[in-house]
């Protein structure tokens, strides 16, 4: 028999309250699925078994859901593709998911693999095409002082301000490709400090918006999809998002995306990419990082550790659900 001991009452909200904890699930059962591959080199198998525990679950939840932000088109994706139907019947929530960010983090039992969704009412997560999105993220107290359009060398000294940071004690996240090499030389040469990371910058957005993680802020290009999973987290958080779709280096041509409503020449704020006014967002590690543990392995005991956020309570809550050998689950707030 499952038993939670919360150290906060969630508030009652239009979304159905048990909700959370129903979300908090899915992003745990994912988690446990996918642990057994870690470091085993197969980051295709990883996705699998991340995506089936992740379907399996929510097909269990009483709701009529919708899958805005998944694996893909239909025709590329057998389970959890855009636009398709999970639950049980109820109420009316899209749903974005990346049920295993980081899979070659994963495979090569790197840190900063989570499982990740995001819940709203109908119509409360843009629905993202599969495309590349110019990004930038920052935390509370550089909301509304940064623009996209401005130079990095512009932004980041307004995040200095902001942040009353000399532009030496400022770190901004890049992903480490190629394509941002003149981006990493521009932070640089303005006097701060770049991290650079593998893969997976959903963490690394989140990290920007919670004091005292060391990271200021994110710069550069990546997924779409990712990027609405970052608006719905830092919409939670008080954060901020600015995305731009980019013509190039996209898996979904132009035309295509036009067609479902992309606009190429927009900037995309936050409240654009996540408009519902309620958001549930959970995560929970897979391998050890910045902003979650890891799935831990104790005989015949498993934990896995958890970050849920909604926009109805302020801050990050974590915990900590143990799995006894005989079925027996025991959720903590942390």
């Amino acid at each position: 028999m499952d038993s939670v001991v919360s150290r906060k009452t969630l508030k009652d909200t239009p979304l159905d309250s048990k909700l959370y904890l129903h979300f908090l699930r899915i992003a745990e059962e994912a988690a446990l699925a996918c642990a057994p591959s870690i470091g085993q080199g197969d980051r295709k198998e990883s996705d699998r078994l991340a995506v089936e525990a992740m379907r399996r679950t929510m097909q269990s939840v009483p709701m009529d859901g919708t899958i805005v932000i998944g694996e893909g088109e239909r025709d590329e994706a057998p389970m959890l593709f855009i636009g398709e139907q999970v639950g049980l019947g109820g109420e009316k929530i899209d749903i974005a998911v990346d049920p295993l960010e980081g899979t070659n983090l994963c495979a090569e039992n790197l840190p900063n693999a989570i499982t990740v969704l995001a819940a709203a009412p109908a119509k409360g997560l843009l629905h993202a095409p599969d495309l590349y999105m110019e990004k930038l993220v920052v935390g509370p107290a550089c909301r509304g002082c940064v623009h996209l359009t401005w130079s990095v060398e512009t932004n980041l000294q307004a995040m200095a301000k902001a942040l009353t940071l000399s532009l030496s004690e400022l770190q901004i996240t890049v992903l480490d490709r190629p394509r941002h090499r003149s981006l990493i030389e521009s932070i640089q040469q303005c006097g701060a400090r770049v991290h650079l990371i593998s893969d997976g910058d959903l963490s690394a957005c989140i990290l920007a918006a919670l004091d005292g993680s060391g990271t200021h802020g994110v710069m550069g290009t990546g997924g779409a999809p990712e990027g609405v999973l970052a608006a719905a987290a830092l919409k939670c958080l008080g954060g901020e998002i600015q995305g731009r779709l980019v013509t190039d280096r996209n898996t979904a041509s132009q035309a295509a995306a036009e067609q479902m409503g992309a606009e190429f020449n927009k900037i995309y704020l936050t409240d654009d990419l996540a408009p519902g006014s309620e958001i549930i967002f959970a995560a929970s590690g897979v391998t050890s990082g910045d902003l979650v543990q890891g799935v831990t392995i104790q005989g015949t005991t498993r934990e896995v550790y958890s970050v849920l956020l909604t926009t109805e309570q302020t801050g990050l809550r974590y915990y900590k659900s143990t799995l006894a050998s005989d079925g027996a689950r025991t959720t903590v707030a942390l």
